[in-house]
Order: C-alpha cells, then sequence, then structure tokens
C-alpha cells in the first residue's frame, strides 16, 4: 500500500512538472520577438485554404525547413509574422505538420482578408509595444489596458440603449519614508530614525470607454501632459 501511494505522489509529481514545464515553454514561445500568436486575441480560430504546395519550416527566418503542407487543404492559423504564417495542418504524406510557411500560399474567401490580417499583425505589434511600457492607448480593448496597468483604482460604468460606457482610473503612488532626528544618550551625537510611510499620490489616469474600447484619456502627472498614443480598434472578421 505505502509503494503504490509513493507511485501516485512521484506521478502527481511528474505531471505538475510537465505541465509548468509547458506553461513555461509556451510563455516564453509566446514572447517571441515580432511574432503575434493569435490564440491570445481571437476566440474563434482563423482558417486559410492552401492553394499550392508549399515549404514548411520550424523557425520563422525560413532556415530549417520541416517539410511540404499539401495543396487542396484547410488550416488552422496560430501565428504571423511580417513575413510568414505559423500553421497545423498535413503534410505531403498525410502526416501532421506544424510550422511556418509563406503567405503566398493561402487564399480565403474574403477579397480583403489578407490585407486586415496584415493589419491585425501591424496593430497588436503596436499594443504590444504599449503594454510592454506599461502605458494606454485610444483605441484599446478594457483586456488589453488590465495586462499593461492591471486592475483599476475605481471603475464606473452607464449603460444606455446605445450600448456601455465608463471611466477607469489609476492613481499611482509613491513611498515616501519619514525620519526624525534623535540623540543617542550615551554619544551624544545625533541621528536619523526612520518615523513612518506614507504613500503620497503621485499621478492619475482616467481611461474612458464606450462599448469596450478606450475613446479618451486624462493623464494628471507631475511633468507635465504626455503623448497621447492612438492606435486602430481590434479589426472584426467574418468566417
Amino acid at each position: 500500500m505505502k509503494a503504490e501511494l509513493i507511485l501516485i505522489l512521484s506521478l502527481v509529481f511528474a505531471l505538475l512538472i510537465s505541465t509548468e514545464a509547458k506553461s513555461e515553454r509556451k510563455s516564453l514561445l509566446n514572447s517571441e520577438p515580432g511574432v503575434i500568436y493569435l490564440e491570445e486575441i481571437l476566440e474563434i480560430p482563423i482558417k486559410l485554404k492552401v492553394i499550392k504546395e508549399a515549404p514548411v519550416y520550424s523557425d520563422k527566418e525560413g532556415k530549417i525547413r520541416l517539410g511540404f503542407l499539401k495543396a487542396n487543404q484547410t488550416v488552422e492559423l496560430e501565428g504571423m509574422t511580417e513575413k510568414a504564417y505559423r500553421v497545423r495542418g498535413q503534410g505531403r504524406s498525410n502526416n501532421g505538420i506544424v510550422g511556418w510557411v509563406g503567405p503566398h500560399a493561402f487564399s480565403h474567401p474574403q477579397e480583403d482578408f489578407i490585407a486586415k490580417l496584415k493589419q491585425l499583425y501591424e496593430r497588436q505589434i503596436l499594443v504590444k509595444k504599449v503594454i510592454d511600457d506599461k502605458g494606454i492607448a485610444i483605441g484599446m480593448t478594457l483586456d488589453e489596458v488590465d495586462k499593461s496597468r492591471g486592475k483599476p483604482t475605481k471603475t464606473s460604468v452607464r449603460r444606455t440603449a446605445k450600448g456601455e460606457a465608463g471611466s477607469w482610473e489609476y492613481i499611482d503612488y509613491d513611498e515616501v519614508k519619514h525620519y526624525v532626528t534623535r540623540i543617542d544618550p550615551v554619544s551624544g551625537q545625533a541621528f536619523r530614525q526612520l518615523s513612518h510611510v506614507t504613500r503620497e499620490e503621485t499621478g492619475k489616469t482616467v481611461v474612458e470607454f464606450e462599448d469596450g474600447l478606450v475613446s479618451a484619456l486624462q493623464e494628471d502627472v507631475d511633468n507635465g501632459p504626455g503623448n497621447v498614443r492612438i492606435i486602430i480598434p481590434p479589426l472584426v472578421f467574418g468566417w
């Protein structure tokens, strides 16, 4: 019985380690520079038609070839760079294959679909930079604002017949240390001693939104107004 319990605990521990490792690998993969992974931003996967056989590469630069993507099939678009798509489909021998393929191998029923994909890529690259800078831009979604700045200090929402609007408020604080001067009773020398710490407001950002998109920004900071960044709203795709 003891041996069985040890075996079960070992298997559970191994499973936890494996799950954490996969999560870490996925996190590292999704943070690859210049790559946008669509599972992070789209709820419904994008499907593309393969119009001709094309080489599949393990890397986005196209240096290591894995095989060939079979024509006349529908594949799932997992990620993209400025020059390549990461897809999941079938290879020449009907085996599963995942890798990077040139955009010329695909088509879609929507005429402007490829152009929309390019716009989506350019938008997400801008959004990623804003989030990395912990900033906010007009046109961002509330989910993107949350990823950049976290939960707001205060929220206000109003619902009308036309939709939902409101504001998120972020208050920035600095911890300020306060000291008092004391006299050492033995040496008679004066010294500074920490008395208490206070949190003092250093700035405030009010994010106004309409139907889930940032529509205006109001920033009150000590170093003067900054440049307001504007990006296009998320694109709507048809499937």
